[in-house]
């Protein structure tokens, strides 16, 4: 089954060895999904399995079951094989196995926080008006060319100012993005952009140069506005997913801040 063969090599990491496969210590008490030379694959590994491979789209049926089944013997015949030449006690593999384990059981954590800290549509309301009026009324179609130093910042613009075409020098730019586009940088709001771009761009004419380089944390900037217009941004509905995701991670980077300053390291 081309779904499970693909789903497996993925799930490995997230399942391996670890905290899930630690299961098979306690196979005898536990409930066996199948049993391999002697030794039990708890049903919890596979009900673990199936739950991934539903979440990937695979359709429930007897076809998924088995292709599970198949999939865990096949693993546990690995893992004897590997455990009898002593790779489980090779001090890289056992690391391996540790962070493995420790990162199933913090994302178990995480998921547990956020179910009990949900945020609300009326926050992501809130966040969606805030970013909104922080964009402001505007897009702007913008080039640049991007060089290390002033002198050659200068140079080119020189350049520009005779009538050299843009398209041409911005074959110099150290920007890989936009350098074999001319310069194009699309339509963007300011906010995208360091401040220093973003205040050279907002306060040129259409079709205008900046007078003189600017500055940033990149080097130095030659830009040409080319146009504007007004910014529609996509309703509420359409990004409230991105809205969801960004407001969890506030909540996870502040509880494990929060943690992180209770906590005593030595």
């Amino acid at each position: 089954m081309q779904t499970i063969s693909k789903s497996a090599s993925k799930l490995a990491a997230a399942l391996v060895c670890g905290a899930l496969l630690s299961a098979n210590a306690m196979a005898q008490k536990a409930p066996a999904a199948v049993v391999v030379n002697g030794t039990a694959v708890p049903q919890s590994l596979a009900d673990a399995f199936i739950a991934e491979q539903k979440a990937q789209g695979a359709p429930e049926g007897p076809e998924l079951r088995a292709a599970v089944r198949e999939e865990l013997v096949r693993r546990e015949i690995l893992s004897q094989e590997a455990k009898k030449k002593g790779l489980d006690k090779k001090a890289d593999v056992a690391a391996q196995m540790g962070l493995a384990s420790q990162a199933v059981l913090i994302r178990a954590f995480i998921q547990d926080y956020l179910a009990k800290h949900p945020v609300t549509d009326a926050q992501l309301k809130k966040d969606y008006e805030e970013i909104k009026s922080k964009l402001g009324g505007k897009e702007y179609k913008a080039r640049h060319i991007l060089v290390d130093n002033e002198t050659e910042a200068k140079v080119i613009l020189d350049k520009l100012k005779k009538g050299e075409k843009f398209e041409e020098l911005a074959k110099q730019s150290k920007d890989p993005g936009s350098k074999d586009n001319g310069g194009d940088l699309g339509w963007a709001n300011p906010s995208n952009y360091v401040k220093p771009f973003a205040d050279a761009l907002v306060r040129l004419e259409k079709g205008k140069l900046t007078d003189a380089p600017v500055k940033s944390d990149f080097g130095w900037h030659i830009i040409q506005l080319e146009d504007t217009r007004p910014l529609n941004p996509p309703p509420f509905d359409q990004v409230k997913g991105q809205l969801q995701q960004r407001a969890q991670q506030q909540i996870v980077e502040n509880m494990v801040k929060d943690l992180r300053a209770k906590a005593k390291v030595e």
